[in-house]
């Protein structure tokens, strides 16, 4: 387990440069359960506090930890806004999120305030697709529903017949996907695999060279929703595609639609969605984001054999993770330089 660490000599040289004690940069990181590569690299050029526990440091903790610091390493689960940015005071230059999302971070107040934040994009486009994928394939096929007809009995009691358990074939379907950007372009490349009939995208404007690519049609989001058997969410969340997925958009689907969402929790109303499951409105969901986060053991969802919920793990693999640790402590240390941030936000 990793406790807090405080420099013990008095000068340290950074990128050929001569600090003293009083200068050294000063890195707050919230939770002690991200690849210690991470964390040593902060260490051999900072003087790091690291929360002792594997899980979201309490917020007074935080207020209290965070006045002083130079840096700030954070995750999803850490709400930095005007609150934080007060009690962290002047000192505070640059905010690190091991996250391709910043809900949680109050931009424009960070900007206002001279504070640089960067982020983790492109890193976990390929851990994020095949997870899609996975998800696709585990609603459409029923796996979940499989597992416990083996589980309970059911299997035995029913021996076999020519219609139990049978799911959807993404083969000669139309896969329609929000959002063809990094991400939503890799699912539809993987896709293409199990031979879609039609490839659809929407979104704000025509990607012509992706669509090319993947021989996709660039339509309106309302003819999607209402043409595809499979929809797969991968938008980012803004003020007009919060709420997207509602009762409205989803009584448009096929009753035998099949809903993917691996995005953001936002982008769909999450009562309107289990009114959709429950009456027939369409066939099944699969979802990896959800709001809130996480998701009450007791939500209505959780009851259903046609919702399959992941709790956030689109980028859990070690390789995607352990990547995206070391790029955010990168941001950080070039924010700390004054030098352009790989990944700036």
């Amino acid at each position: 387990m990793l406790f807090f660490r405080f420099i013990s000599f008095s000068r340290i040289i950074v990128n050929s440069r001569t600090y003293s004690m009083t200068t050294v940069p000063k890195v707050l990181i919230t939770r002690n359960d991200i690849p210690k590569e991470a964390i040593m690299l902060l260490q051999s050029r900072c003087s790091v506090e690291v929360w002792n526990k594997p899980s979201p440091i309490p917020r007074e903790e935080l207020l209290k930890r965070v006045k002083g610091k130079n840096a700030v390493y954070c995750l999803i689960t850490d709400k930095i806004n005007v609150e934080l940015l007060d009690a962290a005071g002047p000192d505070l230059k640059v905010v690190g999120t091991m996250s391709v999302g910043h809900d949680h971070i109050d931009l424009p107040e960070c900007k206002k305030r001279g504070i640089v934040v960067g982020n983790t994009p492109d890193v976990l486009t390929d851990a994020v697709a095949e997870l899609t994928i996975a998800l696709l394939l585990s609603t459409s096929r029923r796996l979940m529903e499989a597992t416990k007809e083996v589980t309970n009995g059911g299997w035995a009691n029913c021996a076999w017949g020519p219609l139990w358990m049978c799911g959807t074939s993404v083969c000669e379907s139309t896969v329609g996907v929000v959002g063809l950007g990094r991400i939503g372009f890799a699912v539809a490349e993987r896709l293409k695999a199990f031979k879609p009939k039609n490839i659809l995208y929407a979104g704000n404007k025509a990607k012509i060279e992706a669509a090319e690519k993947l021989n996709a049609k660039f339509v309106p989001f309302d003819e999607l929703v209402k043409q595809s058997d499979f929809i797969i969410a991968c938008a980012a969340l803004t003020p007009t595609s919060k709420g997207i997925f509602n009762l409205e958009a989803f009584k448009k689907m096929k009753k035998s639609a099949i809903f993917i969402n691996t995005s953001r929790g936002g982008l769909v109303d999450h009562e309107d969605l289990y009114t959709a499951l429950t009456t027939g409105i369409i066939k099944a969901a699969g979802l990896d984001v959800m709001e809130p986060e996480p998701l009450p053991t007791d939500h209505k969802l959780t009851k259903l054999p046609n919702c399959v919920l992941l709790p956030h793990i689109g980028s859990a693999t070690v390789e995607t993770r352990t990547i995206m640790a070391l790029l955010t402590s990168k941001n950080i240390l070039a924010g700390l330089d004054e030098k352009p941030l790989p990944c700036p936000l």
